[in-house]
């Protein structure tokens, strides 16, 4: 069985929720999602953070990282806005993403953030920012088909 897999039938197991902060989890062989929802229906999700935990990135490369981001960055073209690497971070071994462009709306922005670690992580969270204020996360607006494909293309970058 998949990751998407093992993700599909928790989720399914989930139930309809709003305004209510779960973790759901799913794991096949190494690899263990961590994924915080506030909203679950029959088509869509709200989504806080979604992890992929692994030990197959515990000594992983700079090197091995950033080809990890450049794979996620030409993947994920169905989120809002598409993402691209934005930092490389050799010393703290990261590689980071983020939409690009991001959405602007009056004085806000908001934007998807990614964050590949050595150690064993890729991340993805969304964020907003008013103008002259500090960032905060906001619950991304999936569907259901978008979130377990995410979850197939986090986990098919790793192979």
């Amino acid at each position: 069985m998949s990751l998407a897999e093992a993700f599909r039938r928790v989720l399914d197991s989930q139930g309809t929720f709003h305004d209510d902060q779960r973790e759901v989890l799913a794991a096949d062989g190494p690899r263990r999602l961590v994924c915080r929802l506030c909203d679950l229906d029959r088509l869509a999700c709200g989504l806080h953070a979604l992890r992929l935990e692994t030990a197959e990135l515990a000594d992983a490369s700079i090197e091995r990282l950033r080809s990890l981001g450049e794979a996620l960055s030409g993947r994920l073209t169905y989120l809002l806005e598409p993402i691209a690497p934005i930092e490389v971070d050799a010393e703290s071994c990261t590689v980071q993403l983020r939409s690009s462009p991001p959405h602007r709306e009056d004085d806000q922005t908001s934007y998807y953030e990614l964050v590949v670690r050595r150690g064993g992580s890729i991340g993805l969270q969304r964020f907003r920012a008013a103008s002259g204020q500090q960032r905060e996360p906001i619950a991304a607006q999936l569907t259901r088909e978008v979130l377990l494909r995410l979850v197939g293309d986090l986990d098919a970058v790793l192979d």
